[in-house]
Formats: C-alpha cells, sequence, structure tokens
C-alpha cells in the first residue's frame, strides 16, 4: 500500500510524524489514556475478540492487552501501528477496511470518528463495524461531548501535564465544523485541524440503523459511549 495523503480538511503541526488525519504519532504517544479501556472492558466478555478501528499509538490497546483481551488493532498510519505491543496490527483506512470472513465480539469505534466530515466515510466506517462484528457481538461507539462544540474555548489538563484545548470550531457547510485542537507540553505544542459532523441521537441511530446496526443503550454518564448490537 502507497503511502496515504493528509485527507482534506484535516492538517496537523509539531514535532514528529503526522498522520492523514492530522493526528501527530508522538503526541498520542506521550497522551495519558483515559476511561476508556474500563468502559471497555465492563461490557465485554471475559478473554473476547476485539477489532480496534483507529488504534492510533496504543494508548487503549495496550490496557486491553494487559485485560487479557484478544485485539486486532487497526490504522492507516503506519508509525501509529510501530508503536503496538502485544496486538495483531492491520493498516488500513477504516472506511474501506476487509479482514474477509473475520469476525469479533467486539468491534470499537472510539475517538469520535463517527463524527467524519463525511458521510461516506462515516457510513462506510459503520458498515465495516457490521460486516466484522459477530451476530451475537457487540459494537462500542464514542461519540463527541456537548463541550467539544459548544463552550469553547474548551480546555482540560491530561494526566500527562499536556493542556489539551479545542480553540474553535467554525461552521463549514452542511452541518460540519472545523475543529481546531492545541496540544502543550512544556517542551513541545502541536495543533490539530478536522472536521466533525454534529449528530443528533436521532442521526446517530440513523446511521447506524442504516448499517445494521441498533443501539442498545449508552454506558457512560455523560452520553459519549454508545453500545449497539447488530440487527438481525
Amino acid at each position: 500500500m502507497g503511502e496515504s495523503l493528509v485527507r482534506e480538511g484535516y492538517a496537523g503541526t509539531g514535532p514528529g510524524a503526522i498522520t492523514p488525519d492530522g493526528c501527530a504519532v508522538e503526541l498520542y504517544r506521550r497522551l495519558a489514556v483515559g476511561e476508556e479501556p474500563d468502559v471497555i472492558a465492563g461490557v465485554a466478555p471475559e478473554g473476547a475478540s476485539i477489532l480496534e478501528l483507529g488504534c492510533g499509538a496504543g494508548r487503549v490497546t495496550h490496557p486491553l492487552v494487559e485485560h487479557g483481551f484478544r485485539v486486532t488493532a487497526v490504522d492507516e498510519s503506519p508509525e501509529m501501528l510501530a508503536e503496538i505491543v502485544g496486538a495483531r496490527t492491520v493498516r488500513s483506512p477504516i472506511e474501506s477496511l476487509d479482514l474477509g470472513d473475520e469476525r469479533y465480539d467486539v468491534v470499537l469505534l472510539g475517538s469520535f470518528l463517527v463524527h467524519a466530515g463525511e458521510h461516506r466515510v462515516r457510513d462506510g466506517m459503520l458498515r465495516v463495524c457490521r460486516a466484522h462484528v459477530r451476530d451475537d457481538g457487540i459494537v462500542l461507539v464514542q461519540r463527541e461531548g456537548v463541550a467539544h462544540r459548544s463552550e469553547l474555548p474548551w480546555e482540560r489538563t491530561d494526566p500527562s501535564g499536556c493542556l489539551v484545548r479545542i480553540v474553535s470550531a467554525d461552521p463549514v457547510g452542511d452541518g460540519v465544523r472545523s475543529v481546531r485542537a492545541e496540544y502543550h507540553f512544556d517542551d513541545a505544542r502541536w495543533t490539530q485541524t478536522f472536521l466533525s459532523r454534529e449528530l443528533s441521537d436521532e442521526d446517530l441511530a440513523g446511521h447506524l440503523a442504516a448499517a445494521g446496526l441498533t443501539v442498545d443503550r449508552t454506558l457512560t454518564d455523560d452520553g459519549t459511549w454508545l453500545l449497539a448490537r447488530p440487527a438481525l
């Protein structure tokens, strides 16, 4: 596979390699993991097979491996995949992933990827989720919190010591916003610009249904994690 170009509407600056969606590999290697592994482990069967779509540098991958899950980690960036330890890796854009007859107990679409600006990308991702989950399996989807687009500038200090700021989220048409994020460590600074499509509960349920998935329940009090099941 040839090198991927930066996706239209996405950009990143700062030290080290930048992925096609504007993520900085060194930044994501440094950032701490949040509650994601615990949320996933709380609903995944013990020892489950997990397909992680958009694994990045392994912030979630590595804790899942430590939990005893069998993880296949997918990313389109070879530099990100080089950071993965203890899991099988597959290099591919998520929306075009095809692992043949492989089916998983859990398919994970985290990192707010469901908010992709292009309909074809989002719908492709959700079709990949359905195509690779067992009929009795689950799909876990992480969506944006409201503050990420309406209470700006929004910021938090990551446990790694990084100041994370969402500086702006400017409308660019058709329900899509161009979001600019900044990441400040004492010794380095990165920026990322990416496209994010707002999705109401009804919108997201409809897109999931079109891909053959049904929302079962939310998993977190803030509503950012959803559990979906195949519609049989």
